[in-house]
């Protein structure tokens, strides 16, 4: 959805030894692994907070002996369940035992997850939470479920019924380790930096970033997609949110407009602009989805008029393969919107 390869590409052909890197809407944390990858220090600022634990992650130094290990501990240390969430939908969502385990490992992990292992742990659980069933082996603590976004109450009781679906009994741990096993066994570099939990709008979310950016690479959420907080609730209550959908939208770009949206969007630039070196190069690729009719060249363009940044060019990158869209996991469409990527530099 923001592959990769993006960040990965730029930072391997331009960026030098001792750069640092920023990504103000860090999402998943792929510019700062990307980051990590190159060897350089990297911060990432996001409003979510399933982003930002998922980022932090990306620069967490551990293994997979110390991951499994964790949640061992935590589970000795805790074995009463407490805050157990109750009703239909967690009925027919996770097997009583499973939904025992996690509420223990979310009591030790909301306690205390200030060690590496712990971030690992925490984002590990939040990318096993919720998912589709396997057919021989078990990867998601869930009853069937959409992998990206979680399902909402209603509609997901409803289709559990209609085609007879009971969550599976499945060892939490022993997902847990396979799982760490995948995402940290190979990882040989050693991350640098922070992902930081706050509203990059506002000039507070940057006051802890002390190194000076050279690069920003970033992607903002595309014109129209505003449902990120609803959309990743069961993520969020495990991290310490509410047991229902929490439909609000605090800290988010603002998409009641495109003028509202671009004037959110300019301050997020002119705050990048304050704390960045001279010379820093700012890259951006950007979208929109389908139910929006919007000129996407012609709006990120204005959101960086009257700001500190020239921008050096701005071309096509094409449009993104199916199943790789951002839009596909909020409005399924056969045909996408082109993206843009748009280079500044800071004057």
């Amino acid at each position: 959805m923001f592959p990769l390869d993006f960040p990965m590409g730029i930072l391997k052909r331009h960026a030098q030894k001792g750069d640092v890197v920023l990504d103000p809407f860090a999402g998943r944390g792929t510019t700062l692994y990307a980051g990590r990858l190159r060897g350089l220090d990297s911060f990432g600022i996001d409003s979510n907070p399933v982003a930002v634990a998922i980022s932090q992650a990306k620069l967490a130094n551990t293994t997979p002996t110390r991951i499994t290990n964790t949640a061992k501990k935590i589970l000795s240390q805790i074995q009463t369940p407490t805050n157990v969430p109750t009703g239909i939908f967690w009925k027919y969502a996770f097997h009583q035992e499973a939904l025992e385990v996690l509420c223990r490992l979310r009591k030790g992990l909301l306690t205390n997850c200030e060690s590496n292992s712990r971030k690992a742990l925490r984002a590990v659980i939040l990318g096993a939470l919720h998912g589709p069933l396997g057919k021989e082996t078990q990867s998601y603590f869930s009853n069937q479920c959409p992998r990206t976004y979680a399902p909402k109450p209603r509609y997901s009781v409803k289709f559990w019924r209609q085609h007879k679906l009971s969550p599976p009994k499945v060892d939490v741990q022993q997902i847990i380790e396979r799982r760490a096993q995948r995402f940290f066994e190979t990882e040989k570099s050693i991350g640098s930096g922070r992902a930081i939990a706050g509203d990059s709008q506002k000039t507070s979310a940057f006051r802890s970033i002390t190194n000076q950016p050279n690069w920003i690479v970033t992607s903002p959420p595309y014109y129209g997609m505003n449902t990120y907080i609803p959309d990743q609730w069961l993520r969020s209550w495990f991290l310490g949110g509410p047991s229902e959908v929490d439909y609000t939208n605090a800290g988010q770009l603002s998409h009641a407009s495109q003028d509202d949206f671009s004037d959110g969007l300019k301050k997020v630039w002119e705050n990048c602009a304050s704390i960045a070196e001279h010379g820093c190069r700012l890259v951006i690729r950007f979208g929109a989805i389908n139910n929006r009719k919007v000129d996407v060249r012609d709006l990120i363009k204005a959101s960086l008029s009257d700001t500190p940044w020239d921008v050096t060019y701005c071309r096509k990158a094409g449009i993104p393969p199916k199943g790789r869209r951002q839009a596909d996991h909020f409005v399924p469409t056969e045909s996408a919107i082109e993206e843009y990527d748009v280079w500044c530099e800071l004057n």
